[in-house]
């Protein structure tokens, strides 16, 4: 913990690229996710990418390892849909503990092969908590705006144990991102503390929401401002951004909560907006261009990319924090949020 906010202090640590991404490059088949451990399985698992780290581990380093030679300082765990509740759609729910455990493993591996080839370069696994595909602030049911897909305490439930399964496998951080449902957001919240609270622990905790469109709100309906005022209860490492826009649409959303927050900024934009053929067309050198612009107004802390960034998008991004100091809240503690 004292590690990374002191780094956050020193210099602009770089997040990852797209998993998903890499993941498509090798063309997988339904033979390949199934491995020998899922040989039978009786129903069509083929992109679910998280159960790759038991069926094709060696793929998952091999992206890890990707990352880190791009200059990665912190990689995320494999883990963006490993809860029970986005497993149902594989029936694969009780698989949930081995997926998280093993992508954590992994990564933890690979970071610290990495770690001890270069101490002066520490890297650090970040456990990915994505938002599930359902929300607690909305009905799915546009007859019935009462109903609710799914309740807080189910996912708390679900979120709990994703998180010790992560720390089990040994996570230096945990990231909850994509938020697109803030109170979804305080139910992983929630079974953090809870679990922080039991182990006696204290883990850095990453917060991502996500803008999703021009309107400058969370799908759930919240300003930027307002998604970093009802989460600013808890002890966060950083709040920010991920995914939806390109780097130059995300700027706006950082530039609104940079001067309101004593905690440190993050952000890992797409590679632009999908093309019509649902690909990203922003090459490195066009993205790094882009990001140059957060650094220049002294916004970010953690920079890395979503969907649709790869390993020479984070190079490109990495070469070019090496230029700017990181960004300092102009909150002390003393004025608080």
């Amino acid at each position: 913990m004292e590690e990374i906010q002191q780094l956050l202090k020193e210099r602009i640590l770089v997040l990852d690229g797209a998993m998903g991404t890499m993941i498509q490059r090798y063309n997988l088949t339904e033979e390949d996710y199934r491995g020998e451990q899922f040989k039978n399985f009786h129903i069509s698992v083929k992109g679910n990418n998280d159960m790759l780290s038991i069926t094709q581990p060696q793929i998952i380093k091999e992206i890890h390892k990707k990352y880190l030679e791009a200059g990665a300082d912190i990689i995320e765990t494999n883990t963006f849909s490993s809860t029970t509740i986005a497993m149902a759609d594989y029936e694969m729910e009780k698989y949930v503990y081995e997926l998280n455990f093993q992508s954590a493993k992994i990564a933890k591996e690979v970071a610290q092969e990495f770690t001890a080839k270069n101490p002066l370069k520490p890297r650090f696994v970040a456990g990915s908590i994505g938002p599930t595909n359902r929300t607690a602030s909305m009905s799915p049911d546009v007859n019935d705006p009462g109903f609710r897909a799914v309740t807080f305490d189910e996912l708390r439930i679900a979120y709990k144990q994703q998180i010790e399964a992560l720390i089990d496998g040994g996570v230096d951080l945990l990231l909850v991102e994509t938020v697109f449902d803030t109170l979804n957001a305080k139910a992983t919240l929630f079974a953090i503390e809870e679990v922080k609270e039991e182990r006696k622990i204290d883990i850095p905790i990453m917060l991502s929401g996500t803008i999703t469109d021009a309107s400058g709100r969370t799908l759930s309906g919240q300003t930027a401002e307002a998604f970093l005022i009802s989460v600013s209860h808890i002890p966060l490492l950083t709040v920010g951004f991920n995914c939806a826009l390109g780097a130059n649409l995300l700027q706006p959303h950082l530039e609104a909560i940079a001067s309101k927050t004593e905690f440190a900024i993050s952000a890992h934009p797409n590679a632009g907006l999908p093309n019509a053929f649902g690909e990203y067309d922003e090459t490195p050198e066009y993205m790094a261009a882009q990001i140059e612009e957060y650094l220049k107004k002294n916004l970010v802390n953690i920079i890395g990319g979503c969907c649709g960034t790869t390993p020479a998008h984070i190079k490109a991004i990495a070469d070019l924090v090496k230029n700017y100091k990181p960004r300092k809240s102009p909150l002390t503690p003393e004025d608080g949020v």
